[in-house]
């Protein structure tokens, strides 16, 4: 027998660990929640490297112009 969606899982998910606001929750699809989920473990040393190696203090924003900081 099957045991069906894990509603209970997808809630704790998205309402808690990623904070989504209901409205925004209930307006995802589970592929979507799970994609956020999955970019919301800890960032490892070499991938941060590689952000600070990309994007050093002081350089430009990517936003500038777009409303961005």
């Amino acid at each position: 027998m099957s045991e069906g969606f894990p509603w209970a899982r997808m809630m704790q998910l998205g309402l808690g660990v990623l904070r989504l606001p209901p409205k925004e929750f209930w307006a995802a699809t589970p592929r979507e929640i799970a994609a956020a989920f999955a970019m919301s473990e800890p960032m490892t040393r070499n991938c941060f490297d590689d952000l600070m190696n990309r994007f050093p203090d002081g350089s430009p924003s990517p936003l500038a112009g777009e409303g961005g900081a």
